[in-house]
Formats: C-alpha cells, structure tokens, sequence
C-alpha cells in the first residue's frame, strides 16, 4: 500500500479521490517577496504570475522555465481570463482593473466609483455572460510595500460587478472589512468571497462567505467555512463543486457543503492559486517566494483549464 505522502493530510476520506500519492510538490520557481495571481494560458501552456512587489508579471513555461511577461506592473495583484482569453489584472498602482488586448494594448475597465478612486482592486473573476467580479480592499494603499500609500476614497471595502460590455462598476457586496479572493462554482449559480480583514485585526474571521447569484442580484448565503489555519486569499472551484483555497499552511480543499476534506501542505504560506497543465489537473500554487505544483485528481472548473483557447 502506498503511503500518504508529508504533503497531504487527510481530514475525509473523499479527499483521497481528488490527491494522488505519487503526486508530488514541486518547486517550480524561487526568489520572490510575494508571489500572487496565478491564471493558466493552455494556448501557449504557460503560467502567468504577479510578483506584487517588483512590479513584475512573470512568465512559467515546461521545458523553458521562467521568464518576464511584463515589467512595470504597476503592483498587479490577481488575475484571471474572460470568456475570449484575454488577460484581466487588478493593479494596486494605478488602483483599477485592466484587460490585455490581443496586441498587448491594456483597456482599463474600472478606476473609480461615484468620481472617487478605488482602493486597490484585489482579485477579480468574469463570468461566462463578460461580467467582471472583483475586489476592492484596501492592501495596495496601507503602505508602499504592493501599492502606494494613499488614504481610502471610498467609503467602504466593496466587491464590484462590471456589466457585461463595459461600464461603470456597481458595489454588489459592501460589509466586508477586507474582501479578497473569489470564484464561481461550476455552474456560476455561487459566488464565493474570502474575508481576509483577520490580516490586520484579529478580531475578524477567517472565513470564506457564500452567495447566490441571479444574474446581477447576489443573496447571503451565510459563512462557507472558517479556515483553522491563517486566512483565505485566492481560491478556485474544480468540476466536482470543491472549492480549493489558499492557507497559512496551504491548500484548504472543502467539500460543496462547507467540509474541510484535506489540505495541501506547503512550506510557506500560500497566496493564490489555479489549475492547469495540459491536462487541466496540475494545480499550480504561488505561496511566498516561491511557485509550486502537485498533481491533483480533478479538473479545473474554469474552461481554459480543461483545454487550451485562443
């Protein structure tokens, strides 16, 4: 029989159908500050990374090994793919969201609410109808370590939809102390939110929040799951419904009913995460200073992890 590996802990027999292991962690890269917004290009089977403060969105390919996408980042921070494959960012620099055309021209989407700036948009999703979801903390304007030092203008920490199309950005959620990652269950009838305020005050809950969504309009679904174990940064969705979210000690993997099934440990504390691979089952993972992956036995939930586009 083949043992557990010292990598994966299993808190629920399920887990053992989505880890495999032989699977092992790998450590891809090395060398950074902070690494975050990990988002799979199978198009040109490569991974593209934010390394907040260098300002610098890398490049991981297999067999090429890393490389600079872009310099000047502008303090970019998640990232994600609409429906058409073209890259959108959050930039705490220049506090907006942005979208890299297919030539490499950028088209800001969002720089401010009601004539005032945002704070520094976090992470950001699109759903399948071009809908943009994102954060807006305020991390990117505390200090000038992933931003630059500002007081917040706006009167609240929101999670903003842009409608599909374009257009200005509508606050959907507002009673966050610090809203970050977020993703869609599979069939984009969920949205789940992470509360990372416990960063700066330990007064409040590591927990992941749920909401249904009907189009434009999201109804509390109440807290998802509490994180034994730092706080919810980046999260991803696979195929099954689980929803896989970065930790203090790694990957929290919870079932679709709020169960913890088992965790990916990782030598440092785990900032985001994504799937990828040609196969749509490496799960590549930006902790620290460094990027990691591990085989995982279940597809990603978003397309461009399951097959490559253009």
């Amino acid at each position: 029989m083949i043992r557990t590996p010292d990598h994966l802990e299993i808190r629920d027999e399920r887990f053992r159908a989505l880890v495999h292991p032989m699977g092992k962690l790998e450590q891809l890269c090395t060398g950074f500050t902070w690494t975050e917004g990990p988002v799979w290009f199978g198009d040109r089977n490569a991974l593209i990374f934010s390394e907040i403060p260098s300002q610098t969105l890398y490049q991981w390919t297999e067999g090429q090994g890393l490389s600079v996408f872009r310099e000047e980042s502008q303090f970019n921070n998640g990232n994600t793919r609409d429906p058409w494959g073209r890259l959108v960012g959050c930039r705490h620099g220049t506090r907006d969201v942005v979208r890299t055309e297919y030539d490499g021209a950028l088209t800001v989407l969002a720089s401010e609410y009601e004539g005032k700036r945002l704070n520094s948009p976090n992470d950001v999703v699109v759903s399948s109808d071009g809908a943009v979801w994102f954060t807006d903390p305020t991390y990117g304007i505390i200090s000038n370590f992933e931003g630059n030092r500002a007081e917040p203008e706006q009167a609240a920490r929101h999670v903003f939809r842009i409608p599909p199309g374009g257009g200005a950005p509508v606050p959907v959620i507002s009673d966050f102390a610090q809203p970050n990652g977020l993703c869609f269950s599979p069939d984009e009838s969920i949205l789940y939110v992470a509360e990372s305020g416990s960063s700066h005050d330990d007064t409040v809950p590591p927990v992941i929040r749920k909401y249904a969504v009907d189009g434009e309009t999201l109804t509390s679904l109440g807290d998802f799951a509490t994180l034994d174990c730092g706080l919810p940064d980046g999260m991803r969705c696979d195929v099954q419904g689980n929803l896989w979210s970065s930790a203090g000690d790694g990957v929290h993997c919870f079932a679709p009913d709020g169960t913890l099934l088992g965790k990916i440990l990782v030598p440092e504390v785990v900032a985001n995460l994504c799937f990828g691979g040609p196969d749509g089952q490496r799960m590549y993972i930006t902790a620290t200073s460094s990027v990691y992956r591990v085989f995982v036995d279940v597809k990603g939930a978003e397309p461009w992890t399951r097959s490559a586009r253009a």
